[in-house]
């Protein structure tokens, strides 16, 4: 399964990395554009509201991949490491089942907010897009909290070199 996971989390990341960089673009030119000309970017607080959930999103699944999420180790510390990784298996678990109905409340949420006609207030983009851009990141995510999930259960680290 690494070896399917690896380059989608990293795609996605390098994706999300990329919203990013345009959104800190962005707002380099609407700061630089309402100071110099009093000239902002119409609607930046709304791409900027919108595209930093979908960044996030992305890059949520190389964080999980990698253990970049905070674990506390206070009271495990002490633990043998195979009771260590189940532990952690059942948090990865716990973190599946929540991107997962994220992931399932995000697409419902689309289809209602297109449903609905809604739209942003300055620019008058369709919403739907915003929701339905957050459900791929958050659905990796739950796919790889589930398989490290599983490891974890059966003893084995979450994280695996290669």
């Amino acid at each position: 399964m690494i070896g399917l996971f690896r380059p989608l989390a990293l795609w996605f990341a390098l994706l999300g990395g990329a919203v990013g960089a345009g959104l800190a673009l962005l707002t380099v030119v609407s700061v630089v554009g309402r100071a110099v000309a009093s000239t902002p970017v119409q609607g930046d607080v709304e791409l900027v509201q919108m595209s930093v959930a979908i960044c996030i999103s992305l890059c949520l699944p190389w964080c999980q991949l990698h253990g970049g999420n905070i674990i506390v180790d206070f009271f495990t510390q002490r633990m043998s490491e195979r009771a260590s990784h189940a532990l952690d298996g059942v948090g990865a678990l716990l973190l599946a089942l929540m991107c997962a109905l994220l992931s399932a409340r995000t697409v419902s949420g689309a289809f209602a907010v297109h449903g609905a006609g809604e739209q942003t207030m300055i620019l008058g983009l369709p919403m739907w897009w915003a929701y339905g851009m957050l459900a791929p990141g958050l659905g990796l995510t739950a796919a790889i909290g589930l398989w490290q999930g599983v490891r974890g259960l059966r003893g084995l680290p979450l994280k695996v070199e290669a």
